[in-house]
């Protein structure tokens, strides 16, 4: 009996292991156009880099550093601008689902 409960605790933490290394979700950009549509467009312009209420975000991933913050730009600085918002931005850590910053963090690469 503790061979197969042995067994079956690296089979589990072989597979998470796996999940793990390949990282976050990817995301749906066309999800992620809808929701920044319902959520973000509002306050930021996808299509060119002009202030609205907030930053324009077109070739967000291109630039180096955020505007808002002077971090870099990348995955880990965008969500955690998007869940702790400032400067007039709200938080969205409770309003959206983790599957939906991944697919609107997939839409900002596109711009």
């Amino acid at each position: 009996m503790k061979k197969t409960q042995y067994l079956s605790l690296i089979c589990l933490l072989a597979a998470a292991s796996t999940m793990y290394a390949q990282g976050p979700a990817k995301g749906d950009a066309a999800k992620g156009k809808a929701i920044f549509d319902q959520q973000c467009g509002l306050c930021h312009d996808a299509a060119t880099t002009d202030k609205k209420m907030g930053p324009g975000f077109k070739g967000l991933y291109k630039r180096p550093k955020l505007s808002t913050t002077g971090k870099p730009t990348n995955d880990a600085n965008v969500l955690d601008k998007v869940n702790t918002g400032g400067n007039g931005m709200p938080p969205f850590a409770d309003t959206l689902k983790a599957d939906e910053k991944a697919n609107v963090l997939a839409y900002l690469k596109t711009l």
